[in-house]
This record gives C-alpha cells, sequence and structure tokens, in this order.
C-alpha cells in the first residue's frame, strides 16, 4: 500500500509539472532568464516523455491501490 501511494503521489506531481512546463511558456521563460534560450527548442524531447512516463506511473499505483482493497 505504501509503494502504491508512492507511485500516485510521484506520479500525480511529476505529471502537473510536465503539464506546466509542456504546455504554458513557463519553462521557456525561465531559459531566457538563464540566458540558455537555444536549448528551448529540444525541450519536447524530454518534456513529452517525461509526461508519459509520469502519467503512467500515477496508473501504476492506482491500479496497485485498486487490487490492495479488492476482496
Amino acid at each position: 500500500m505504501k509503494n502504491a501511494s508512492r507511485l500516485i503521489k510521484v506520479g500525480a506531481i511529476g505529471s502537473a509539472i510536465a503539464a506546466l512546463c509542456c504546455f504554458t511558456p513557463v519553462l521557456v521563460w525561465l531559459f531566457a532568464v538563464l540566458g540558455i534560450s537555444a536549448w528551448v527548442g529540444y525541450l519536447d524531447y524530454l518534456l513529452f516523455p517525461a509526461l508519459a512516463l509520469c502519467l503512467v506511473m500515477l496508473v501504476i499505483g492506482l491500479v496497485q491501490r485498486w487490487r490492495d482493497k479488492s476482496p
């Protein structure tokens, strides 16, 4: 049960952060402030797989919790 809760927390927080960075210009502004805006073109290669991985972790945690609670 503890492992499922941890997967759900990490998956939800990671998904929220990755979605925020994917769909808003927050990360683009941050890179511009830091002076590394040349890397902005490569963000999609990192953020979309990270979003997918976090969503998979979230689903696995929810399935584990569901299996632990079912009789």
